[in-house]
């Protein structure tokens, strides 16, 4: 079987591909996955966050099953309001930005939902999953209607998810949990 490049494929694809296996049966073991609840030393966590939009339009059912779908393992969860700290913490890095008091009157308008996923390689295939507004098969790309209601944030790296998590959760608010389908998934 031929794979496509990973340029031509685009993220999602990337993500999926990687999930397949590899060679010819027998001769070489499957790739990395992109989803599951992975061995400890292969553990990733992400922050996950359903803005106001999410909330308001009830799309929570669907972008959590998402999630659940792609195999990982939801170890925090909460409903909040999120209040003007909390939203210059997270989105220090923007304060400049001309755009910034319409984002804090937004985040700060309605409840949120904040979420820590576990699993292998969560943070790079959250944003693939997450997507941009127009891409199809995106959460972006399905579910929202404006770039500026786009629905959820994803953290965009490794780095970047441990200082967002300490922002939204303290540590004992994470649970440790040993999920199931680790066998099923990584063998």
């Amino acid at each position: 079987r031929v794979r496509p490049s990973g340029a031509a494929m685009g993220s999602v694809g990337r993500c999926l591909a990687r999930s397949l296996p590899r060679g010819r049966p027998g001769l070489s073991p499957p790739g990395p996955r992109c989803y599951g609840s992975a061995p400890p030393a292969l553990q990733e966590k992400t922050l996950v966050v359903a803005k106001p939009d999410a909330v308001q339009r009830r799309l929570l059912g669907d972008i959590i099953q998402r999630f659940e779908r792609r195999g990982f393992k939801l170890v925090a969860m909460k409903l909040l309001q999120a209040d003007r700290r909390l939203v210059d913490q997270h989105y220090g890095q923007l304060r400049l930005k001309p755009f910034y008091p319409a984002l804090v009157a937004y985040m700060t308008s309605a409840p949120v939902v904040a979420m820590v996923w576990e699993g292998f390689d969560v943070v790079r295939c959250t944003r693939a999953m997450v997507g941009d507004s127009g891409a199809v098969g995106t959460i972006r790309g399905d579910l929202s209607v404006h770039i500026t209601r786009n629905l959820v944030h994803a953290s965009d790296s490794v780095e970047t998810a441990q200082r967002e998590i300490g922002f939204w959760f303290r540590r004992d608010e994470l649970v440790a949990w040993d999920s199931r389908d680790r066998d099923n998934i990584y063998g």
